[in-house]
């Protein structure tokens, strides 16, 4: 064969394959070919940091098909994705496949076009960005491969502590501490009904929180009562709403979580299919650009589809670090549509942010009364909905009477309500995305693996309304990294850390050199901890219940995946028993025993699955959650598969 292209995932190459002659063989390497041992750490710190790479055992198989194909071409073209990742992959290739000429290629979208001008304009690894990932990978590793141990003396066995996944644990725990030691405070509001020709409400002005107390709130209740009110002044004008800018990485897991409810691990699974199918650019990027092509398709796409009064073009301003070759995250041509709810919020968002601005009539009104207070009602209503008609948001339109200054109006009646400050809410996976970003603690392709590993490891739960909450062991595990580590979980240490990254990858810094900055003083408090901390073992509580075989007391116990009920006879009776919780259950009737409602549950990897709570007696469970609704065909369960739902049997046509 005469051109071999090496790229990632087998999606990606099948549809690069489309676009090129016979004379291209298009392999995937299935992500990384080589990677740190997993029995040891792999670094060697007393050497210069010197990193083992193994091919793995999974890996083995498909090395070989490539060895054989690389040896057997004239030409070898490493395009892997375009940001440091796919970077370090290409360098791995070159380096296990021993490969003497290469081409660097890469594009942010899978097109013809875009494909033909990479393969025409070649170029060369760039070793500041792979240098860079193995600087991050060996952080990674040095602080797990550290900690763990650490924690398994001084807390339990299983526990595993993260570089970036660490300092997110904290900031969940710190929000559940904010909540737990907030104090309410009461405060009173006041609306009063005027009419003129038609009701409308007046709200009073005074400052937020001022009215403390119902007494102090009757007492301007009583005289509002008998005041008479005019208008004092009328301000009107036209505000505008702008669309805001085409989604980035970050942006479109926020969004995906507040319209959706989806994962950010969702999210990205389903953006990758969208990119390695060509129909979306790149999903992992950091910048607002777009390229001169996207502009010209969504300027015909608006001015053809909506009219020439909707079209405005716009240029969106990148944050400082951002990649600016890159662009945002648009479809590949407006010609493609794909029926999928990530497909289209990229989709109208990108033509959203071409488009002119929604228009409101705004009016402001401001009465007085006869006893010298002063009330405020706005009103709003929409003029021209720019935007908004691909892209709807919230907003509210309130139309006020015909009215002029000094008007006289009727009192209808006068509403006080009390009001308590409520604490911070907890974070949703949306506002933790938002958070992390804020203080630049990990990157954006980096979210959804974070907030998946906390999870994974049982040291948050999501509550029955998708917020996090940090679990016992959760909060144990931070309360002992805070004490004795605050250098790992403190969120300036982590993002001065993220920009020394960046400049490795800009070639500004040496990248072992900066593992030995952090490496020496962490490791030297490591070894003195192990001396001076005292194991923090969560004591078991006695319960009621007796155990089913022996007749002794159980007791309430907290492993790596949460509380569970042990018997107090242990070694010699080794019972134990799930304890339901409420958040977890699903709803839905188990349809094997018919007595107990599904709940979620994780296997001893970690993973997540849904159980009968009569274990061992009813041994139903399915890996997907069940939907409740029943399949036509063969009365199974339905259950949530990506966006749809389907058949939990897998027989069923």
């Amino acid at each position: 064969m005469k051109n071999l292209i090496i790229v990632e995932s087998p999606t990606k190459a099948n549809t690069i394959k489309k676009f090129l002659n016979k004379d291209n063989n298009v392999l995937s390497s299935y992500g990384h070919i080589r990677d740190l041992p997993k029995s040891k750490i792999g670094i060697d710190t007393d050497n210069d940091f010197e990193i083992s790479y193994v091919i793995p055992t999974k890996a083995r198989k498909n090395f070989n098909i490539l060895k054989k194909a690389s040896e057997n071409s004239e030409n070898i073209f490493i395009a892997t994705d375009p940001d440091r990742e796919g970077e370090a992959i290409a360098w791995h290739l070159v380096e296990a496949l021993d490969i003497k000429k290469y081409k660097r290629i890469t594009f942010h979208e899978i097109t013809k076009t875009a494909i033909e001008e990479a393969l025409n304009n070649p170029g060369e690894i760039d070793i500041n960005l792979v240098n860079a990932q193995q600087a991050r990978r060996a952080l990674d590793r040095i602080v797990g491969y550290k900690l763990s141990p650490f924690l398994w003396k001084k807390i339990m066995r299983g526990l595993s502590a993260g570089r970036v996944q660490s300092v997110t644990l904290k900031l969940i725990v710190d929000r559940e501490k904010e909540i737990n030691n907030f104090k309410p405070e009461e405060y009173w509001s006041i609306v009063v009904n005027l009419k003129k020709d038609k009701e409308f409400e007046a709200i009073l002005r005074a400052p937020k929180m001022s009215i403390k107390k119902e007494k102090d709130a009757l007492e301007i209740v009583r005289e509002l009562e008998s005041s008479s009110y005019k208008i004092k002044s009328i301000e009107k004008k036209q505000t505008r709403k702008s669309p805001l800018p085409p989604l980035i990485t970050s942006t479109l897991q926020q969004e995906a979580a507040k319209k959706f409810g989806y994962s950010s691990k969702k999210t990205m699974k389903l953006a990758q299919e969208l990119y390695e199918k060509g129909l979306i650019t790149y999903h992992r990027t950091d910048s607002l650009n777009l390229s001169i092509d996207a502009l010209r398709m969504a300027e015909n796409y608006i001015i053809n589809e909506l009219g020439v009064n909707y079209y405005n073009q716009r240029f969106f301003k990148t944050k400082k670090r951002a990649q600016e070759a890159h662009e945002a995250i648009r479809p590949t041509s407006i010609e493609k549509k794909e029926d999928s709810k990530i497909y289209n919020l990229i989709f109208n968002r990108f033509i959203a942010s071409q488009m002119k601005e929604a228009l409101f009539d705004s009016v402001k009104i401001e009465i007085e009364t006869d006893k010298g207070r002063s009330l405020q009602s706005n009103g709003s209503t929409l003029k021209f909905d720019g935007f908004l008609r691909v892209y709807p948001m919230k907003f509210e339109e309130k139309e006020l009477p015909r009215l002029n200054e000094n008007d006289q109006l009727n009192f209808i009646n006068v509403v006080h309500q009390q009001h308590f400050t409520k604490p911070p809410a907890r974070y949703n996976e949306a506002g933790l995305i938002k958070v992390l970003e804020e203080n630049e603690i990990g990157r954006p392709s980096t979210y959804a693996p974070i907030i998946s590993t906390i999870q994974l490891r049982n040291y948050v739960e999501k509550n029955q309304d998708r917020r996090f909450v940090p679990t016992e062991i959760g909060i144990n595990v931070n309360e002992m990294l805070s004490s004795n580590f605050p250098e790992i979980v403190d969120v300036k240490f982590t993002a001065k850390m993220e920009n020394n990254l960046d400049e490795v990858a800009l070639g500004k810094e040496n990248w072992k050199e900066l593992l030995k900055k952090f490496y020496v003083p962490f490791n030297q408090n490591l070894e003195s901890k192990y001396t001076d901390v005292e194991r923090k073992t969560p004591e078991p509580v006695m319960t009621d219940e007796l155990c089913p075989k022996c007749g002794k007391q159980m007791m309430i116990k907290i492993g790596r995946f949460g509380k569970f009920l042990a018997c107090s006879g242990f070694p010699e009776c080794k019972t134990t028993k799930t304890i339901n919780d409420e958040t977890k259950k699903t709803g839905v009737k188990c349809p094997q025993c018919d007595q107990a409602e599904l709940i979620q549950k994780k296997s001893k990897r970690g993973k997540i699955f849904y159980g009968c709570p009569n274990w061992p007696d009813c041994d139903f469970a399915l890996w997907d959650k069940p939907t409740g609704n029943i399949c036509p065909k063969c009365n199974s369960l339905m259950v949530e598969k990506g966006e749809k739902e389907k058949c939990s049997n897998k027989n069923c046509a």
